[in-house]
């Protein structure tokens, strides 16, 4: 299984967050917005569509809520969680090692799936009996559901990804679809907010 993901993301919101932005910068809503006294209910519509407009470009640029949709991240991630995925560190910061991601997946990138980075641009990654090595050294202590398979060795270059799935006997990842360019990764994942009992942050 390939770890999917059903997204709420940028990409189903644009147009309505297009209209919206420029509904807001019209001449009539501005004159709208000055308008009106603190307690009249012009002034508690200003608040809810202020309210609604800051959510929607938060949504947008810097959150995005998704669902797992699979099997493949257990037992970090199990179906039906619902994520909280951060869509600015990586243009600010490098990806790190171990990181949980959401990625457009490379053969059909209207998908997202969700992965954890193993390896980073120029090491060498390789599976011998289900356990990972990198640079000849093992890094395996994620948690994950090993298999018994051999793959690689394989240097990753620049600008790439090596991403697994930590259930490895089911997961669809860089072994099947071959190595993830850095524009495909959407966003870190920072918190799991659903179901309540097993809320976590990354």
């Amino acid at each position: 299984m390939g770890g999917a993901l059903a997204a709420q993301g940028a990409e189903a919101h644009r147009p309505i967050a297009a209209g919206m932005l420029r509904w807001l910068g019209s001449s009539a809503v501005v004159r709208w917005w000055r308008a009106g006294s603190p307690d009249s209910p012009r002034r508690v519509a200003k608040e809810v569509v202020g309210t609604t407009a800051a959510l929607l470009l938060l949504h947008l640029f810097v959150v995005q809520v998704s669902v797992v949709r699979g099997s493949s991240m257990e037992p970090c991630l199990h179906d039906g969680d619902r994520l909280v995925v951060d869509r600015v560190t990586y243009s600010i910061a490098e990806v790190g090692r171990g990181d949980v991601v959401v990625l457009r997946y490379p053969r059909d990138p209207e998908v997202d799936f969700v992965k954890r980075v193993v390896g980073l641009p120029g090491e060498s990654v390789r599976l011998c009996d289900g356990e990972l090595f990198v640079d000849g050294v093992r890094l395996d202590g994620f948690g994950c559901i090993r298999d018994h398979a051999d793959f690689g060795p394989l240097r990753v270059p620049a600008g790439q990804y090596f991403v697994l799935g930590d259930n490895r006997p089911i997961s669809c990842d860089s072994r099947d679809f071959g190595l993830v360019p850095g524009e495909l990764l959407k966003g870190r994942v920072r918190a799991r907010f659903w179901p309540l009992a097993a809320a976590a942050v990354f």
